[in-house]
């Protein structure tokens, strides 16, 4: 379950990076408040399931319009705390 929800948080970053011209670590410093948290995921450290929340959270709520929501991450609990 670990690796699955790691992967979700990979894929958002990559995503919204690209879409936002973005470096991983500007993105990581916005919504993780720290500029090493997704090269520390793909290192395999671990995070907790409030931190995958709030980070999940804060993309749900800053997605780019033109960009499409990753279909293998769920969005809609997020999306609405969000509104």
């Amino acid at each position: 379950m670990e690796t699955e929800l790691a992967n979700h948080l990979l894929t958002l970053s990559e995503r919204y990076c690209a879409a936002e011209r973005l470096s991983e670590s500007t993105v990581g410093r916005l919504c993780a408040a720290d500029g090493r948290f997704f090269p520390r995921i793909r290192e395999g450290k671990t995070f907790t399931a409030k931190k995958y929340d709030e980070v999940v959270g804060w993309f749900a709520k800053n997605w780019p319009d033109a960009a499409e929501w990753p279909a293998t991450v769920n969005r809609s609990a997020f999306a609405e705390a969000a509104q």
